[in-house]
């Protein structure tokens, strides 16, 4: 199973319609957006989606109060950060800031995923047998430079598709 993951869309509201059309076009069944989002207006562009939204809120979320109005009406499932979930076997961890990640890792030894956002920066490396994945900037102005990611549940294998 694939799954798309996004990052710190921050109210790039043209991006975000991209975002959308990239991800239906892949056919995931599941969004997983690591937070940063921003705004009410911004979320309810994900109901858009042919997959299910879920995801965390970012630091620059937790002063919008519009956010979970939109969860609710659209049934998207969001929480604070970490995250837990089970897809595929497969134990997943989504958090927003990657400040908490080892010590989180450290009580979840069954943790093979660790999805996240905050630094713009993409990563996808594998430590101690577990996946961190980053996609990074997906709110940029400069066309082709921006990213959504597509990972791989059965082969733990992500990659980036850029815009």
């Amino acid at each position: 199973m694939k799954i798309g993951v996004v990052s710190d869309t921050h109210n790039n509201l043209k991006n975000i319609g991209i975002i959308i059309n990239l991800f239906n076009d892949e056919k995931v069944p599941f969004v997983i957006h690591t937070g940063d989002i921003a705004n009410s207006e911004s979320l309810e562009q994900f109901s858009k989606l042919n997959s299910e939204l879920i995801g965390v809120y970012g630091n620059n979320d937790r002063s919008e109060s519009g956010l979970e109005k939109v969860v609710q009406k659209n049934k998207f499932q969001f929480q604070e950060p970490p995250r837990r979930l089970t897809l595929v076997n497969r134990e997943i961890a989504i958090f927003h800031e990657p400040d908490n990640i080892e010590q989180f890792l450290s009580e979840n030894k069954k943790t093979k995923v660790v999805l996240y956002g905050h630094t713009h920066r993409y990563e996808n490396i594998t430590k101690n047998g577990v996946l961190y994945f980053n996609p990074g900037e997906s709110a940029g102005m400069q066309k082709g430079s921006n990213a959504i990611g597509i990972l791989d549940l059965i082969n733990l294998e992500a990659k980036r598709i850029f815009f």
